[in-house]
C-alpha cells in the first residue's frame, strides 16, 4: 500500500493534469468576472442608443 502511495506522487502526469485544470479555472474565472463587469456597461450603452434613435 506505502509502495503504491509513493509510486503515486512520483509521477508527473498526474501533477500535470492538475496544473492545466488550475490554469483553466483560472481562465475561466477571468472570463467570467469580466463579462459579468462589461455586461451591465454594454447593456447600458444599448438602452441609451435605442432610446436616441
Amino acid at each position: 500500500m506505502l509502495q503504491n502511495l509513493s509510486r503515486l506522487f512520483r509521477q508527473d502526469s498526474g501533477v500535470t493534469a492538475l496544473e492545466y485544470a488550475l490554469i483553466a479555472a483560472l481562465i475561466a474565472l477571468i472570463i467570467i468576472g469580466g463579462v459579468s463587469l462589461l455586461g451591465t456597461d454594454v447593456s447600458k450603452v444599448f438602452s441609451t442608443v435605442a432610446n436616441t434613435v
